[in-house]
C-alpha cells in the first residue's frame, strides 16, 4: 500500500513539473490571468520570466514575483498572428450623366473616373487557454 502511495504522489508531482514546464517556455509579455490561493478575482498581468519556483509578471504600475506555491492557476491568452483585417475596393465609372457633385465648372463632359477606399478593422482577441493548475 505505501508502495502505491509514494507511486501515485511521484506521478502527481510529474505532472504538475510538466504544467509549470510550460509556464516557463512561455515568452515575455505574454499576457497572463493569474489566479492565488484564497483571492476572489484572477489579476491580468504582463509575463516576464519563470524560474522553478517563482513567476516574473509585470502590471502597468510595478514588476512583482509571485511564488509558485501561492499560484492555483495560469491561463496565457496565444498569439494568433495578425488582428488586423484590411478591405479594398476599386470603383470605376465611364462618362454619362454625372451626379451634381461630379460635374465640372464650365459644362465639359467628364470622362471615365476611379475611386478606392480602403478599411482596416481589428479582429477580436483570442480567448485565454489554461497552462498550469495546480494539483
Amino acid at each position: 500500500m505505501k508502495a502505491f502511495f509514494l507511486l501515485l504522489t511521484t506521478a502527481a508531482t510529474v505532472l504538475a513539473a510538466d504544467d509549470w514546464l510550460n509556464v516557463i517556455k512561455l515568452k515575455g509579455g505574454t499576457e497572463l490571468r493569474i489566479i492565488r490561493d484564497g483571492s476572489k478575482q484572477p489579476f491580468v498581468a504582463q509575463m516576464d520570466h519563470a524560474s522553478d519556483d517563482s513567476l516574473f509578471i509585470a502590471t502597468k504600475k510595478e514588476q512583482t514575483v509571485i511564488p509558485k506555491d501561492e499560484i492555483e492557476r495560469i491561463d496565457y491568452r496565444p498569439k494568433f498572428g495578425s488582428r488586423i483585417v484590411k478591405q479594398s475596393a476599386v470603383t470605376k465609372s465611364g462618362p454619362g450623366n454625372p451626379a451634381p457633385s461630379e460635374q465640372r465648372v464650365g459644362g465639359g463632359s467628364p470622362g471615365p473616373s476611379q475611386s478606392a477606399s480602403t478599411n482596416v478593422s481589428f479582429g477580436p482577441k483570442p480567448d485565454f487557454e489554461t497552462i498550469y493548475r495546480r494539483k
